[in-house]
């Protein structure tokens, strides 16, 4: 019997794991069970008399999860945003016209992004300007051809 081809085909251990641990995390039903635990663990504080041990399980419980979590979101968010990126940088090349060196602007240092804003920027308010122009232009000719009708 044949196994389908799943998006997770090929990735490492730790991609999978980071992936299908942000997936179950994401989920409704796991933040109830952790408010369930809040819940339960604020519910034994007076058979424990409200003791430091009784505190410092849930400071370590909740520092330790938030802990790993971290590595395990970043993990993802960096696969996620790498994603993203090829799949722009593959739209923009595919673009006729489009500046291909968009495409690997993740690989420009601080100083040409900055750069490149400034010129995108520019760029954009030539388009504007131009559209104005074109809009007061059309408004022209349509009153000059009302005044000859």
């Amino acid at each position: 019997m044949d196994s389908k081809p799943t998006p997770q085909n090929g990735l490492s251990w730790f991609a999978r794991f980071a992936h299908e641990t942000a997936r179950l995390t994401g989920k409704p039903i796991t933040f109830l069970v952790c408010v369930m635990l809040i819940v339960i663990w604020a519910l034994t504080g007076p058979y424990f008399h409200y003791s430091d041990t009784w505190q410092l399980v849930i400071n370590t419980s909740t520092t330790i999860v938030t802990f790993l979590m971290v590595f395990l979101i970043q993990n993802t968010q960096n696969r996620d945003a790498l994603a993203i990126q090829i799949k722009l940088s593959e739209l923009i090349i595919a673009m006729k016209g489009a500046p291909n060196r968009i495409a690997l602007i993740d690989s420009l240092s601080d100083a040409d992004l900055e750069r490149l804003h400034r010129e995108c920027h520019e760029h954009a308010e030539h388009h504007r300007a131009h559209a104005i122009h074109l809009k007061n232009e059309l408004e022209k000719r349509r009153q000059a051809q009302k005044s000859k009708a």
